[in-house]
C-alpha cells in the first residue's frame, strides 16, 4: 500500500473497518472526502457524531431508535401482542416492505454462534422473555434467517418460550419467487413443501 500522509492513512484504516470495504474502496472514499467541500465533509462528520450521540436501543424491543420507546412499540394502532423476532435492526425493513405485518418487533442483535463465542447470554432476549412471562404477548413469530445459526437461535428461543402459554410460529421459507426449482437444494425444497398452502380458485 502506498505511503499516505498520516491523516489520509488514518481515515483509510478507519473506513476499512466498515463491512464490505476493502483497501481500494476505502482509498476511493477517502479521496472523495478529501475532494469534497468543507461543508460536505463537516456534514458527514456531524452525521456520524450525531448517529452515535442520538441513537440508542429501544427499552422494549432493542430496535435502534432516537426515541424510547421506538416508533413501532409506541404505535397504538399496531398489534402489541404479536411479536416478530429478528436478528438485526436492518431485518425490520424487510418485514415492513411486505406491508402485511401489523405487529411489533424484538431484535436479538445476533444469532447463536458457539464458534464466535456467541451464546444465549449474548443475545438480547431478556425483555421479550419478560413480556411473555407477564402475559403481554399472544404470538411470537421467529423470523431469523434460514441458516444454521438462525435455525439454532429460533429453536433455542422457542424452547425457552414453551414454558409459557404463548403461540410460537416460524416464518415459511422455500423456493424464491421467479426462480427455477431445478436449482433448489434439498433444504430449500423441504421448507417449500413444509410451508405449502391450499390453492383457492
Amino acid at each position: 500500500m502506498p505511503r499516505y500522509a498520516e491523516p489520509m492513512a488514518r481515515l483509510i484504516e478507519e473506513l476499512k473497518k466498515l463491512p464490505g470495504v476493502g483497501t481500494k474502496t476505502a482509498q476511493r472514499f477517502a479521496f472523495h472526502i478529501l475532494r469534497s467541500t468543507d461543508e460536505d465533509a463537516s456534514a458527514l462528520a456531524e452525521a456520524v457524531h450525531g448517529l452515535k450521540a442520538s441513537l440508542r436501543l429501544c427499552s422494549i424491543c432493542n430496535n435502534v431508535t432516537d426515541i424510547d420507546p421506538c416508533v413501532y412499540c409506541a404505535n397504538s394502532s399496531r398489534n402489541q401482542r404479536l411479536v416478530c423476532v429478528v436478528e438485526e435492526p436492518t431485518n425490520i425493513d424487510s418485514v415492513e416492505r411486505t406491508r402485511s405485518f401489523n405487529g411489533v418487533y424484538h431484535v436479538l442483535h445476533g444469532t447463536l454462534s458457539p464458534l464466535h463465542g456467541v451464546g444465549p447470554e449474548q443475545l438480547r432476549a431478556g425483555t421479550l422473555l419478560s413480556r411473555v412471562e407477564r402475559g403481554e404477548v399472544d404470538e411470537v413469530i421467529m423470523a431469523t434467517s434460514p441458516t444454521l445459526e438462525g435455525e439454532a437461535t429460533a429453536n433455542w428461543l422457542a424452547g425457552t418460550l414453551r414454558a409459557f402459554p404463548v403461540r410460537i410460529t416460524r416464518i415459511a421459507t422455500g423456493v424464491p419467487a421467479g426462480s427455477d426449482i431445478e436449482y433448489a437444494d434439498e433444504v430449500t425444497m423441504t421448507r417449500a413443501l413444509e410451508g405449502r398452502h391450499e390453492l383457492r380458485s
